[in-house]
């Protein structure tokens, strides 16, 4: 049986071990005991391991006797652990949103003769695959990726919750956001260009500005207009705005009484109760796929449209599944030799083998995941 190490045990990570474990020899490491605690009585044939993942020397030895690491971690230390995966000699498939280009290790997995799989979610992910699969297809001018998750019920003020770390949802609001337009990379401050947008099962939401081109600005620089904005229900980006103008998401430390404080870690602090989601509370996924170009000239506009909501039966958040579903898909994919290039690769390079894109159609669509395609 192949061993997998997971490095993680957030609703992403456990979700992912968990979906592995029945054909995978499993083994779940992350820093909170609470979290490993909650995996091992959901599935105790999964071996758990509490470990700073931050530490490079313990990280080395966990992953040795791995045929393959699937990482989960926060995204300000993503790169650096890919980065020690890869020096480790093991394959990996990653779905940590670390704002470095991960394309700057292909290098070292070219020469380690390793296979990196990244960003291997839901978006980027599976926005990113269609991309990739449609690149193949057709010539294409325009894409946009608009994509959220939500909780069902709305609660003021910020009527939001997320399935990881506040600190992560925070890098959003503050990283600056890069799209393609007529050829020229245009990069505007987070939370910019709200737009209100209606879906179905849903009703209004508010569209913005997010950097989540992130690979596809260097690997598909043919494309001349391109952009992805987060979903949020409208009025969230305006307290966020508030917050993030006035200084709480600044990184530069302030004296209160005698001490110094961070702004942005007593903002995680206070943020974390009102943002973090419930391990069985409802919510869901909105995302919304448009490509628009030619085929054969003739106009062409491809619209993929997921809407996919918590599991009760599996007591599964809807972000995990969607992300944490897409990457064991890959990992499986990986195994069964449907993937085997040696480097670095996101998913649009992926997505252009028709095999692989249906592969993960279809593994997904087995977890009731299913994504609507519209052609016209």
């Amino acid at each position: 049986m192949k061993k997998i190490t997971v490095l993680g045990a957030g609703m992403v990570g456990r979700a992912m071990a968990l979906d592995l474990a029945p054909n995978f020899a499993i083994t779940a490491a992350d820093l909170n005991p609470a979290a490993l605690t909650w995996l091992n009585q959901k599935n105790p044939a999964i071996t758990t391991v509490q470990a700073d993942l931050s530490d490079a020397a313990v990280l080395q030895k966990l992953i040795a006797g791995a045929d393959l690491v699937l990482s989960a971690v926060p995204g300000f230390m993503g790169f650096k652990t890919l980065k020690t995966i890869l020096e480790a000699g093991k394959n990996v498939v990653d779905i940590s949103f670390f704002p470095e280009n991960s394309l700057d290790l292909d290098v070292l997995a070219k020469a380690k003769g390793l296979t990196a799989l990244v960003d291997i979610g839901v978006a980027p992910g599976m926005d990113n695959i269609f991309l990739g699969y449609w690149n193949e297809r057709m010539k294409i001018t325009s894409f946009e990726c608009l994509v959220g998750g939500l909780p069902k019920a709305r609660k003021w003020p910020f009527q939001y919750k997320a399935p990881f770390s506040p600190a992560d949802v925070i890098e959003e609001y503050t990283r600056p956001a890069r799209y393609v337009e007529n050829f020229n990379l245009v990069t505007r401050e987070a939370l910019s260009d709200p737009e209100l947008l209606e879906f179905e099962g849903v009703g209004t939401l508010e569209s913005f500005n997010t950097d989540g081109l992130r690979s596809i600005i260097f690997t598909m620089p043919h494309i001349p207009n391109m952009k992805e904005k987060t979903l949020r229900y409208p009025g969230h980006i305006e307290y966020v705005r508030v917050l993030r103008e006035t200084g709480f998401f600044s990184t530069e430390p302030v004296e209160i009484g005698g001490q110094m404080v961070s702004p942005l870690a007593l903002s995680s602090k206070l943020l974390f109760k009102e943002w973090k989601l419930g391990d069985t509370e409802p919510e869901l996924t909105v995302m919304r796929v448009t490509l628009q170009g030619e085929q054969n000239g003739q106009p062409k506009t491809v619209v993929y449209h997921l809407h996919d909501e918590y599991d009760p039966a599996t007591q599964t958040s809807s972000m995990a599944r969607t992300t944490g579903y897409t990457a064991t898909g890959a990992v499986n994919m990986y195994f069964e030799g449907l993937f085997q290039e040696k480097g670095v690769f996101p998913p649009e390079l992926v997505g252009k083998h028709a095999e692989c894109t249906n592969y993960l159609l279809k593994y997904l669509e087995k977890r009731n995941i299913r994504y609507q395609l519209e052609e016209k």
